[in-house]
């Protein structure tokens, strides 16, 4: 191979720290296992098919077994008012709001029949606790529009959010459209929530189709072969796979939601995409280098193998993270990610040894370069080539302060959006605006003077309303005066502004508990307020905050917003606790330093900065939307998502930061030279993690063509987090960061060093 040639540079080098260290046998550990794979190529092959034709039929219904729900925080004081409400009283806010138009007046005698029989029939529907409507009421203005041609059927079903939604599939096939001199439409929580999950199922469909072909080619471009190029991309298709076939198999165990099917698909392709570049690369080098295919695979699991693995589980730490928090929504995306990452990572060291042992010499045939490079045979670069990221990491070292200053500045510019940042609750508005469910709903917001669909729940356990009625008329009284509040209606009748305007009526019954052995009563408090809005939540604490006449317990979606903000904000702390211990951890496991897993949490941080603030000047404020797609500006960002972005986003940096590591610790390990480590390291890792980056982010953009806003603001935004971390951060920040540091880059105290050279992860 020859002398690597002196870098033609004016940067001095750090003195050598460490002799030239012998090269480890590469017949130990996975070195090991890499042998054994290509020994017995064949048979690892044949289970993987065996396990493929077993995996398809089992995991290809999987989006049809979750769950919708999960975004509540169990225990909280709105989740508790919800449990009561459904199993004591049988009330709360309907599931379903039907708007029925007319091309008259809905006060006519022919409408009125045919509302109150509709109404009637949906009361008698199994599964249906209550059906009330306008005309049921008493003709109640509250659900009559102000032009007088609609009104609504309020309906509220049994069970929990899996009976609901079956209960809701049954029911509104036969409701929807003519009813004699009605028209029906649907919308409320149920509908949207079942809107949802369909349109989620065609944008994962849609985003497959798009990404796979241009995964395809870009591998072609990286690789230049066409049988290299398929490898990552058939270890991808099995990662995919697999994922439905986990997802199936942890709803056994525990609830997982429906939506973590889209962002899990994404993580497995991308991360198995990633893993199997990193060993097909590293395999093509030793080729290059002389090695016999047995010995390749055997070097290759011993270097690229073993950076896999860790990287994989520093991914899956950093997902493990949401496992703090108590919402079910997220708490299945880790777990979901995190089984997809160990598929991802145990499909590149296990299933794609054998392959490239059945390939051997062959993994660089039909080489599609030659059509317009006739000298090209690999992709390999030779060892002694200073190629373009050697010379940015050196132009970088000349200048380390002015760049990273520069590139921080940038940075931190980009995230200031994010001060602004407002949270809310999905609602129909994540739905496009052809949706049914999402046009309903924008009836309702137009047309009618109260949020009768999403009230404020308000339960009183231990209130008998049979010898308590005069508590429960005060207590109703007050809450009427509050500011935005419509009306309060009770066992005892209706109020507004702190006077009764409707007195009780059979239908003020189900405020009281459904057996007459059990106390307790509630009542709805309408205001025309947005649930998901600040004046929402507000309003939740003006409830909160009146003396009620014994214990109650303050339900409905804006008490489930203000209650999700409160679990997230208390637990937050231990979630980046968990992310920041496991990085110093295993990164100092990793390389013996104590500065280098700083400097990991810190740039990562930094490089997530303009993720967050585009997230909110994009998606919160409506900028670029001719860009990125049409979607419904709410002045907001779903609650859940900044949360699920950043343990994903994290993961997917320390990703590229194991990879760029590992090749610069290799440098440094043989030469003791750390500017020279430092700019080695980043050229052998600098095309590969930016070829990785950009199937990672073309995977992820794939779904900015979702028509759901929050699929959408994930795949933009981790797209962005990716880029920004392989180009800016991988490319400038760590060489000026590690060229300021110097010797102390790898530097530990005693005690410390000689733990790592006891239990640490060297070679």
């Amino acid at each position: 191979m020859g002398t690597r040639p002196t870098a033609r540079t004016t940067v001095k080098a750090d003195s050598p720290r460490l002799a030239p260290t012998p090269t480890p046998s590469p017949a130990k550990g996975l070195a090991r296992l890499g042998t054994w794979l290509a020994r017995r190529r064949v048979l690892v092959l044949l289970v993987t098919l065996a396990a493929l034709i077993v995996a398809v039929p089992f995991g290809a219904d999987v989006e049809s077994r979750l769950s919708e729900g999960g975004i509540t925080s169990p225990g909280s004081e709105s989740a508790r008012a919800d449990d009561l409400l459904n199993t004591r009283f049988e009330g709360g806010s309907p599931h379903l709001v039907f708007i029925a138009r007319s091309s008259g007046s809905v006060d006519a005698a022919a409408v009125a029949r045919e509302g109150q029989a509709l109404t009637d029939r949906l009361a008698k529907e199994p599964g249906v606790v209550e059906a009330a409507s306008y005309w049921s009421l008493g003709r109640a203005e509250a659900l009559k529009a102000r032009n007088g041609r609609s009104a609504l059927i309020t309906v509220r079903l049994a069970g929990d959010e899996d009976q609901v939604r079956k209960h809701a599939k049954r029911i509104l096939p036969t409701v929807i459209g003519e009813q004699g001199p009605l028209e029906v439409t649907a919308t409320g929580a149920t509908a949207v929530r079942m809107e949802i999950e369909k349109q989620s199922e065609e944008d994962l469909v849609k985003a497959e189709l798009l990404s796979a072909p241009l995964l395809l080619i870009i591998l072609l471009l990286v690789f230049g072969s066409a049988v290299a190029a398929g490898t990552p991309l058939a270890v991808g298709v099995l990662a995919v796979i697999g994922s439905f076939v986990v997802l199936r198999l942890l709803d056994m165990v525990v609830q997982v939601s429906v939506f973590s099917v889209n962002i899990t698909t994404a993580l497995g392709l991308g991360l198995a995409i990633d893993y199997s570049l990193f060993i097909v690369t590293r395999y093509r080098e030793e080729l290059a280098a002389g090695r016999d295919v047995h010995p390749a695979i055997a070097e290759t699991m011993r270097t690229a193998g073993r950076t896999v693995l860790f990287s994989a589980l520093t991914v899956a730490l950093s997902l493990s993270a949401m496992l703090v928090f108590p919402m079910y929504h997220l708490r299945s995306f880790a777990y979901s990610g995190i089984a997809v990452v160990i598929l991802a990572a145990l499909g590149s060291v296990i299933v794609l040894p054998a392959l490239l042992a059945v390939l051997g010499h062959r993994v660089d045939a039909w080489n599609v370069r030659r059509l317009w490079n006739r000298k090209a045979r690999t992709n390999t670069v030779h060892k002694d080539h200073e190629g373009f990221w050697h010379r940015v990491a050196m132009a970088v070292m000349r200048r380390p302060l002015p760049f990273a200053l520069s590139v921080a500045a940038v940075l931190i510019a980009l995230g200031i959006p994010f001060l602004r940042v407002e949270f809310a609750d999905s609602d129909d508005r994540v739905l496009p605006s052809s949706s049914p469910a999402h046009q309903g709903a924008q009836i309702l917001r137009e047309q009618f003077d109260s949020q009768e669909g999403s009230p404020i729940s308000v339960v009183l356990p231990a209130l008998d309303p049979r010898t308590d009625s005069k508590e429960v008329a005060t207590y109703a009284t007050a809450l009427s005066q509050l500011p935005d509040v419509s009306r309060v209606d009770a066992t005892t009748g209706s109020y507004n502004a702190g006077q009764e305007v409707a007195p009780p009526s059979a239908l003020s019954q189900r405020f009281a508990a459904k057996k007459a052995t059990e106390p307790g009563t509630w009542m709805a408090v309408i205001s025309d307020t947005e649930p998901y809005s600040e004046r929402g939540m507000d309003l939740v604490s003006a409830v909160r905050a009146v003396p009620a006449p014994s214990d109650r317990l303050v339900g409905g979606q804006a008490a489930l917003l203000v209650d999700s903000k409160s679990a997230l904000g208390d637990k937050l702390p231990w979630a980046l606790g968990i992310i920041a211990a496991s990085t110093m951890l295993l990164l100092f496991l990793f390389t013996g330093s104590l500065l280098i897993p700083l400097k990991a949490i810190v740039l990562n941080l930094l490089s997530l900065t303009a993720t967050f603030g585009a997230m909110v000047w994009i998606f919160q404020e409506g900028h670029l939307r001719r860009l990125v797609g049409d979607f419904t500006v709410t002045g907001a960002i779903d609650i859940d998502t900044p949360v699920l972005m950043f343990c994903v986003a994290f993961g997917l940096s320390m990703d590229y930061e194991v990879f760029l590591l590992s090749r610069i610790k290799e440098e440094y390990h043989r030469t003791g030279d750390n500017v020279s480590a430092v700019a080695w390291g980043l050229e052998r890792t600098g095309r590969l993690v930016t070829a990785a980056a950009v199937l990672v982010a073309t995977v992820l953009l794939a779904f900015a063509t979702s028509e759901l806003t929050p699929l959408k603001l994930l795949g933009v935004g981790l797209a962005l987090a990716v880029i920004v971390d392989a180009t800016l951060v991988r490319g400038i920040l760590v060489p000026a960061f590690m060229r300021l540091a110097g010797r102390a880059n790898w530097w530990a105290p005693g005690p410390l060093d000689r733990l790592h050279k006891r239990i640490g992860l060297d070679d």
